[in-house]
């Protein structure tokens, strides 16, 4: 039974989902959050991007113990040092270094040869190993790669010293029989089989995940992937999905992770959370009907035995029906229990922040669910100073009069503003009132309402993305009153943009 690495890329690759954008706070959460599911490598961010992917990348090193933490980089030696530099106290850390090699990409965005792409790659894992004992080589294009050329540039950058090259399929072009025969082959390159070799796939023809399965029968030991499969365009290939197809199927591909599938779906939702990115109802493993079942014949069979229906228990992957444990009469101690227990890890100013708003949750609902903590919990987290905050909203609306909303926001500095305005509805007022407080000129692009649990008194989910010029950023907010969450989410959207002005936009890389 081989063991399959598993490398996450979800604060990187994942981040460069269209209007993403993940604070530095959120990436160390979600980071902690892959420790715990027991990822091999976390690829933390491209630190030469900006100065804020820099920070975030040095963060998430500086708090990481157990994974092995990774910076993506150019085979540029700038991009390299500043890597250096931000994985410096990273317990383990490791080089991600890429160079194109496609014919393709040599031709219309490298203007190089073969040669001048072999000598640089060799040249940038020669440089790199001065800093990193673990180094990983990718071949951006790599699945449209002529195989000769391709087989040579593996060879020329193992005998270089690379621990890990990976082997890209960037556009996601790639058939799963194609794709594993480029493993069968360069399994057969001179010292092959001392180094790891990864796999990267891309969903733009659907076929991220069964081509990554189809690289582990060719041979690959290490797959490369995000939470719920976002990324750049399509997405990347689903790592949830991969984990229990191996876990599930093997007595067909005799291999398996070192994950622990009961922390799936925990991180399935806080990657969902935090990114905006919601998960489809019917999407594999996580989605909400994953494990319904309608059919009046579904429902017989998996009454009578569940493995009828059913080829993974829920329970397997995290799931569980939700119970009210805990109420308005619960005490401190056993909130931090129940935050224990559903695998959440807080500072103390957090602890009591979030105590205290769950007192406040427990005099509006009834019933207080699992995943009301979560999301309470989560809306509380130490996210490092806002430009603006929400202090109050007031609305006077009738169906037969215009909507008008106040709103009195917080200043960083501690000042503050108040502004009011008109609009079509509740909360078109309130978003022009917010503009008028901030002064920003920003374009609503998508707005939605989910609802955390069920009832009348359910906590609402609100995700807005706004765009400003190129900039494209999503902001949250959670609460009783969806036009409180409305407000919050918008206000939060605005933030991220004033702090994405004062960074260089990050460089999008496959």
């Amino acid at each position: 039974m081989r063991t399959i690495e598993i490398f996450d890329t979800t604060l990187r690759d994942g981040e460069q989902s269209p209007g993403v954008n993940i604070s530095t706070n959120e990436k160390v959460e979600i980071a902690l959050q892959l420790e715990k599911l027991g990822v091999t490598r976390i690829e933390a961010g491209f630190a030469a991007a900006s100065p804020g992917d820099q920070k975030s990348v040095a963060e998430v090193a500086k708090r990481v113990k157990n994974s092995t933490i990774v910076s993506l980089a150019r085979a540029v030696k700038d991009d390299m040092d500043k890597a250096y530099e931000a994985l410096r106290n990273a317990e383990n850390a490791s080089l991600h270094v890429f160079l194109a090699t496609s014919p393709i990409h040599r031709e219309f965005k490298l203007n190089m040869s073969k040669e001048q792409v072999l000598q640089r790659a060799v040249e940038a894992v020669t440089y790199a190993k001065k800093y990193f004992k673990e180094v990983q080589f990718s071949a951006e294009d790599a699945a449209r790669t002529e195989i000769d050329f391709l087989k040579q540039v593996v060879e020329a950058v193992i005998k270089a010293g690379a621990t890990t090259v990976n082997i890209p399929d960037t556009v996601g072009y790639m058939t799963p029989i194609e794709y594993g025969n480029i493993f069968r082959e360069l399994k057969k390159v001179p010292g092959a089989d001392l180094i790891r070799l990864s796999c990267h796939c891309h969903d733009d023809l659907g076929m991220a995940v069964a081509n990554s399965l189809a690289a582990i029968e060719g041979g690959a030991t290490q797959v490369e992937g995000t939470i719920n499969g976002i990324g750049e365009r399509a997405g990347n290939a689903a790592l949830e999905e991969v984990a229990l197809a191996l876990e599930t199927r093997k007595d067909y591909y005799q291999a398996t992770t070192k994950l622990n599938l009961k922390e799936i779906a925990r991180t399935s939702q806080l990657v969902s959370r935090l990114t905006g990115m919601i998960v489809p109802g019917n999407k594999a493993v996580v989605g909400a009907n994953a494990f319904a079942h309608e059919s009046g014949i579904h429902q017989d069979g998996v009454l009578k035995n569940v493995t009828t229906y059913e080829i993974i228990r829920p329970e397997s992957v995290g799931f569980k029906s939700n119970k009210l444990v805990l109420g308005k009469h619960s005490g401190r101690h056993a909130f931090k229990e129940k935050l224990v227990e559903l695998g959440v890890t807080l500072e103390q100013e957090e602890v009591n922040a979030a105590f205290a708003a769950f007192k406040i949750l427990c005099d509006k609902k009834k019933e207080i669910t699992d995943d009301d903590i979560l999301a309470l919990v989560d809306t509380k987290m130490e996210r490092g100073p806002e430009a603006f905050q929400l202090e109050s909203v007031q609305l006077a609306y009738g169906n037969i009069s215009v909507p008008t909303a106040s709103v009195r926001l917080l200043r960083a500095d501690g000042s503050v503003c108040e502004e009011a305005a008109c609009g079509n509805g509740s909360v078109d007022s309130i978003y022009k009132a917010i503009d008028r407080a901030t002064g920003e000129d920003v374009t609503l692009v998508d707005y939605k309402i989910l609802s955390v649990t069920h009832g009348k008194d359910a906590l609402g989910e609100v995700y807005v993305r706004l765009q400003q010029g190129d900039l494209s950023v999503t902001g949250r907010g959670v609460s009783t009153d969806v036009l409180e969450a409305s407000a919050v989410a918008y206000i939060r959207a605005v933030n991220k943009i004033l702090e994405r002005r004062n960074e260089s936009m990050p460089v999008a890389v496959n």
